[in-house]
Order: structure tokens, then sequence, then C-alpha cells
């Protein structure tokens, strides 16, 4: 990945994948091109769950995969777990306490997950409970991070999580110092992945959450969906 000059890090579900014709042409775009593009997939699914989609989307192998809302960092072939993210993922991480007091919230309805990683919810949406439920974590001095999106999930994270975070550990510690990146998204968990300050795209699908914020010289709406935002995107910070 050192090699590689330039980098699409990408949210899946929405963004990367959901046009599978755009999907192809990105891909044979970037198979055409003189110099190599190093793939990094960023997204909320639990790793299980994400090599589930990678097999049926036919997707290529990512160089580096952060699963669970950047809480989990993956590498090289074998997605080997970031160890050194994983314990800082861990330290001050209380989701027993996390999970008691959501219990009390019976609006909150808690996701089936294989870890404990994150605490992820589902919620009706403009329900008032979830900002109970921060006031809440933030009266009983518990470390976290929430993040709403879809206004219908929320994530809550350890307090240095996130994929904006995880995101930045992976071009720091495995990118080229003058990598071009652009970053992909769709939906409120990307937000801060997308607001890093590299070259960014917001496609044309995107969730309201998204579709609202200011446009920016470094941050790019996409008049199309999915793949071919990302398409779009690229033509207008790299060029042709």
């Amino acid at each position: 990945m050192k090699r590689k000059t330039h980098m699409l890090a990408t949210d899946l579900d929405g963004t990367l994948v959901g046009d599978q014709e755009a999907l192809r042409e990105l891909l044979l775009y970037y198979d055409e091109l003189p110099y190599d593009v190093a793939l990094v997939y960023v997204t909320g699914r639990h790793l299980a769950s994400t090599l589930s989609l990678i097999e049926a989307e036919n997707l290529p192998q990512p160089d580096i995969l952060i699963t669970d809302v950047g809480t989990a960092i993956y590498r090289d072939v074998q997605l080997v777990e970031e160890e050194e993210w994983k314990q800082q993922m861990q330290a001050e991480w209380q989701p027993e306490r996390i999970i008691e007091m959501a219990s009390a919230l019976p609006s909150l309805h808690r996701q089936s997950l294989p870890d404990n990683r994150r605490i992820s919810f589902t919620f009706s949406p403009n329900d008032s409970t979830v900002h109970d439920f921060e006031k809440a974590l933030v009266q009983a001095h518990i470390p976290h991070k929430m993040i709403i999106s879809s206004n219908r999930d929320v994530d809550v994270l350890p307090e240095k999580s996130g994929k904006g975070k995880a995101l930045n550990y992976v071009i720091e510690r495995y990118a080229p110092e003058d990598v071009q990146v652009l970053v992909a998204g769709d939906s409120g968990n990307d937000l801060d992945m997308l607001t890093l300050g590299y070259p960014a795209v917001i496609v044309g699908n995107a969730q309201p959450e998204l579709t609202a914020i200011d446009p920016h010289p470094r941050l790019y709406h996409a008049q199309k969906n999915c793949a071919k935002g990302i398409h779009e995107a690229w033509l207008h910070f790299y060029g042709s």
C-alpha cells in the first residue's frame, strides 16, 4: 500500500455498493489508470457481514478494511486485526454499563451484533429518547461517542473511535505521505471521515443529514448515485 499513490476510502452500502453496473464501470476505470489506487472500505457492518457483502457483490479485496463504524481495522490479504487500534478502542470502554442504561429505554431496540465493539440501536424517526439517552451517558461520565444516522440508527462507540479517526490512523500508518485521497459516503456515520479535509464526495443518493451540508472546495456533492457519484467526484478532483 505504501507504493500506491492514490486511495479511495469509501463506505459500502449506498455508496460503493448499490448500482452494480456503475460499480463495474468504476472498477474498470481504476484498472485502466496509469497509477494504482488503494482501496479502503470503511463500513458500519461487522466483519462477517462485510465479508458476506464483498463476496455477494464480487468486490475487490481491500488493502485495508475498517468495520463497525471505525472500531476495528483489518489489514493485508489475511485481514489481520490491527492490535494497537484494538487496544485503543478497549481503553475506558464500558459496553455493559451502556447496555444496562439503554435497557431502561424501551423505544431503543438493540441490534444483534457478534461482539461489543460497538452498541447499536434502531429507534423510531424523530423519537427524542435517543437524546435523553445521550444526556444520561454524559451525566454518568461514561466515555463514548454517539452517532445518529438515517434518522433511525444510533451507534454508541468508544470515545476515540469513528470512521474519521480510524481512517486517519490508516493513512498516517500505511499510506505514502503524499497520497491522493478521495473519501466517499452517504449517511451520518460517514460525516467525520468526509470532513477530515481530504477531497471527499457525498453521493447523490445520500441521506438528508449529509445533503444539507454546505458545499466546500474539498467536499463535492455528486449529482449521480452510488459508484457513479464516486466516479463523478474522482474526475472532478483528479481529472480524466
